[in-house]
């Protein structure tokens, strides 16, 4: 016969046998918190083999055979599920993942969520959520993954967002206002997308500071002023730069031509003027270039071959001489900021992508010549 389980055993099947009835009473309780089930998904949360329910994943916490499995995962994406979140879910202590993007699910996220300790990726986009930046996922210690866009949120977001050791943030299209906090550049995230809101003020100098990872950062579609941060050329693995529909002004910093790696471009229908940087429309791997809706008074011959390249330019409604569809004369004679200053880097000699601000060892070495709007002001 097999010999007696050990003490050891003993403990780890209470823990395990604990931790399943935790998930029952948790799912449970949250089965009996939604309203509306159109495609009958919850039908299988019936009894006390969680494992089964549809939706929910398991795994064995160890390889020993009399592991019994936890609920590591919850994917009810596109589930059309109506209701709320409750307390209970934060029972689920070895959840990695929850993934609940186009539900209706409303009201608020739980204080009790920072107690999901393993959690990685939260996906709550998409909802009827609502109030105020939900501050409990800041004190969620392993979370990476934090996606809250197309919901209903609203109120200023909190410092401590950009403290947090977050890969990705997704805050778009929600009703978030006020200036986006001046820590921003602690955010070691690639990927952050802040378009569709209602935030005021200038885009922070502190972007410069952020992850040299950085590959995306959308500020569209809000009531952003001021400059285009010099500190944005300090990204050589950029890909998608947009800063559209906003009330930004000034010259574009020359540094813009150090972002070898940037696909799209947009700086749409916002109030920028001068000349567009000589070798913005060098860059390589420049896919989209939008410039439409400004107050940009020329361009060099680059930008003219980005058509025989394949490459989307869109300069429509500028002040570009001998070119079509572009602002009548008496607009572009008030030049919306014409006295903003930007700050710049004094750049009396070429500045060396990879070296601005004093970042060195990029592993970019474009030279790039201050044009005639690299000055102290941005004044045409």
């Amino acid at each position: 016969p097999p010999p007696p389980p050990t003490h050891n055993q003993h403990s780890r099947r209470r823990r395990h046998n604990r931790r399943r009835h935790a998930a029952y009473s948790a799912l449970q309780a949250w089965k009996s918190a939604i309203s509306a089930d159109p495609s009958g998904v919850l039908a299988t949360w019936v009894g006390q083999n969680v494992c089964s329910y549809k939706g929910i994943f398991c795994k064995q916490q160890s390889p020993s055979s009399s592991s019994t499995p936890t609920v590591t995962g919850i994917d009810l994406n596109r589930a059309n599920l109506q209701g709320t979140l409750v307390t209970e879910l934060s029972l689920l202590t070895d959840l990695t993942l929850l993934h609940l993007n186009s539900n209706r699910f409303r009201g608020a996220v739980p204080e009790t969520f920072r107690d999901l300790i393993s959690l990685q990726e939260l996906d709550l986009s998409n909802n009827q959520f609502s109030g105020q930046f939900p501050s409990s996922v800041l004190y969620i210690p392993n979370l990476v993954y934090l996606d809250l866009r197309f919901n209903s949120f609203s109120g200023p977001i909190p410092d401590a967002l950009f403290d947090k050791r977050l890969d990705a943030i997704f805050l778009n299209n929600n009703q978030f206002d006020g200036e986006i906090p001046d820590n921003l550049g602690n955010s070691p995230a690639s990927v952050i997308n802040l378009g569709y809101n209602k935030f005021t003020g200038q885009i922070p100098l502190s972007l410069g500071f952020m992850n040299s990872r950085l590959k995306e950062i959308l500020f569209l579609n809000n009531q952003l002023t001021g400059c285009v941060p010099e500190g944005i050329g300090l990204f050589s693995q950029m890909q998608v730069f947009d800063v559209s529909f906003n009330s930004l002004m000034g010259h574009l910093p020359d540094t813009v031509a150090c972002l070898n790696e940037i696909e799209v471009l947009n700086l749409a229908h916002n109030e920028l003027s001068g000349s567009l940087p000589e070798l913005v429309c060098s860059l390589r791997s420049l896919v989209n270039l939008t410039v439409a809706y400004n107050f940009f008074s020329g361009f060099s011959q680059e930008c003219a071959k980005l058509f025989v390249r394949n490459v989307g330019f869109d300069f429509e409604s500028n002040c570009i001489p001998g070119r079509d569809m572009q602002r009548p004369q008496p607009e572009c004679s008030l030049v919306p900021g014409g006295g903003l200053s930007c700050l710049r880097i004094p750049a009396a000699q070429p500045l060396v992508c990879g070296s601005i601000l004093g970042r060195v060892g990029s592993g970019a070495d474009r030279q790039v010549r201050p044009g005639p709007g690299s000055g102290s002001s941005s004044s045409p």
